[in-house]
């Protein structure tokens, strides 16, 4: 199968199947071990992906770079302010273009109903995979490490009850594309999800369906509850982060009403004994969350970070 991904882009993990995701965190388990022995992984030489950047970044800019380095290849970062982008150079003649100067282009667009459509636009025209560094809809990167965190932890992902939390936050409107991309992913490995948030953070109706329906397909369980309690007690991971509202049915949603959506001790208390506490990051601290539970024990949120190194190694692997 390995041979089969080679030019295959990673745009959302809905076009990847669950052999396939199998196999990319098979190869990226590999390839952590190896890190850890210092065994070179020379996989990839003299190859080059362009990295495109609309937005800033820490944990995927540096794991793409180091990752490819590791794999013996090279990154160009791409701030797009600088790049004729700027001045209105379509997607399709960038991807044309820059895929003729390397193996592969990576891409991070936030940008809200801009974003997703950018990246296949140039997957559409580029003769070489066009990996996604996180758009509007989804992020695949985080989802991938994510699951290979859980699946390190705990010895079966059957039953897990995972919930997915909106979580209040001071810092930039974030994203929907982590949540979105759990809540997609994690039943197809028969977790028990639950998503939570108050009126007015809610995911797109769409993924709500087929979050059903791969609960329903591969043997996990999919739920929405508006009580923050609700969603923490018992259970065994969960993620409180804050997301933006997208919908123009709640025009006047005031993020201040609800700063009790928050990560408390107190509320990790009633979850599983051995719950963990994951985050995508950066973390907004003191609002998203205490500092007792980031820092705390239950907290796996630097092994989950770390992890975007070796994933985004196993996608650069078996794609390019």
């Amino acid at each position: 199968m390995s041979g089969q991904l080679k030019g295959k882009h990673f745009i959302t993990l809905r076009d990847w199947t669950n052999d396939e995701i199998n196999l990319l965190l098979d190869v990226s388990s590999d390839l952590k071990r190896k890190f850890y022995m210092d065994v070179p992984t020379p996989y990839l030489p003299y190859k080059n992906i362009f990295l495109m950047f609309f937005e800033q970044s820490t944990r995927t800019r540096n794991s793409m770079e180091a990752g490819i380095a590791q794999l013996g290849g090279h990154a160009n970062y791409l701030d797009t302010s600088t790049m004729q982008i700027s001045h209105g150079e379509s997607p399709k003649d960038t991807g044309i273009i820059l895929s003729s100067f390397g193996h592969g282009i990576a891409c991070r667009n936030c940008f809200w109903e801009i974003g997703n459509k950018y990246l296949n636009e140039m997957a559409k025209y580029a003769s070489k995979p066009v990996m996604n560094l996180q758009c509007d809809l989804y992020h695949p990167m985080q989802g991938v490490a994510d699951l290979m965190t859980i699946k390190e932890k705990y010895t079966s992902t059957k039953g897990l009850k995972v919930s997915i939390i909106w979580a209040y936050a001071k810092s930039h409107k974030k994203p929907i594309s982590v949540p979105l991309t759990q809540a997609l992913l994690f039943p197809r490995y028969k977790m028990d999800v639950t998503l939570a948030y108050p009126d007015g953070f809610e995911l797109p109706d769409w993924v709500i369906e087929e979050a059903k329906e791969n609960a329903n397909k591969y043997g996990g369980t999919f739920r929405i509850t508006h009580h923050l309690e609700e969603a923490f007690r018992e259970a065994d991971i969960v993620i409180p982060k804050n997301w933006g509202s997208w919908s123009s049915k709640y025009p006047n949603v005031n993020i201040e009403e609800f700063k009790d959506w928050k990560c408390t001790e107190k509320l990790m208390s009633i979850a599983s004994k051995d719950v963990s506490y994951m985050h995508a990051l950066p973390a907004d601290r003191g609002n998203e969350v205490e500092d007792a539970v980031i820092d705390g024990p239950s907290s796996i949120v630097y092994q989950e970070a770390e992890n975007r190194l070796h994933t985004a190694k196993g996608v650069m692997a078996l794609t390019l």
